[in-house]
């Protein structure tokens, strides 16, 4: 009867390195700075997606462009109807992937025919998000930028272009009522509010705590 090989602790971390690394080789994707194909299944606004990759489905958040926010009226519709028109459902598109952003979504350029971050700015439905641009082809989408303002597309065409998302979300999360009180004394719950049109309507109204996460949307999990 032969007697079976003892495990020395060495050979048992090698097993688990091995074990790890097939399993984070067999995993979904999601190195920065890879390209990865995925298919659209959503348009959240005019700079998220939702995205199915790898048979699951991921939130992508469009680099280095910051659209209007869907409370700039009729802006961030505008936005969000041009990227569904050029991102119908079903539709197959690369992800140039450079980071995760702090909720969590894969930040990405999108490309399908074309990249859809660029041309977003180029046809004056976002701004170049200047913070951020390090990880994209700056000069490329400064440039796009000035030529959309030079036709006065889109959001330019407010003379120097809309109030700024970035400052638009500062302004909001900076605003307070003076008393210390909601409108008209009461909190909502996005549960008890029910229908996300509703939820816009008490954002507009000064329910801000509703807007969690600063993106000018109330209750997103209404859509």
């Amino acid at each position: 009867m032969e007697t079976a090989p003892v495990q020395t602790p060495a050979m048992v971390r090698r097993v688990l390195l091995g074990v790890a690394l097939w399993v984070s080789l067999a995993g979904p994707a999601e190195v920065h700075g890879q390209s990865v194909r995925a298919t659209v299944l959503s348009i959240g606004d005019g700079d998220t997606i939702r995205v199915r990759q790898a048979g699951r489905a991921l939130t992508v958040r469009l680099a280095c462009i910051d659209a209007p926010e869907t409370a700039q009226s009729p802006y961030g519709q505008q936005a969000r109807t041009y990227l569904q028109q050029r991102l119908p459902i079903g539709r197959e598109v690369t992800l140039d992937v450079k980071t995760t952003d702090r909720y969590g979504r894969s930040v990405a350029e999108v490309i399908s025919d074309i990249n859809l971050n660029l041309a977003m700015v180029e046809d004056g439905q976002a701004f170049a998000y200047r913070q951020y641009l390090g990880v994209c082809n700056a000069k490329g989408y400064l440039d796009a930028e000035h030529r959309a303002s030079r036709r006065r597309s889109g959001i330019w065409q407010v003379p120097a272009g809309i109030t700024r998302p970035w400052d638009y979300r500062r302004a909001r999360r900076s605003a307070s009522i003076a008393d210390g009180t909601t409108p008209g004394g009461r909190r909502y719950r996005c549960s008890e509010i029910g229908a996300y049109d509703r939820a816009q309507e008490l954002l507009r109204q000064g329910h801000n705590y509703l807007d969690g996460n600063g993106d000018g949307e109330a209750c997103e999990s209404l859509r």
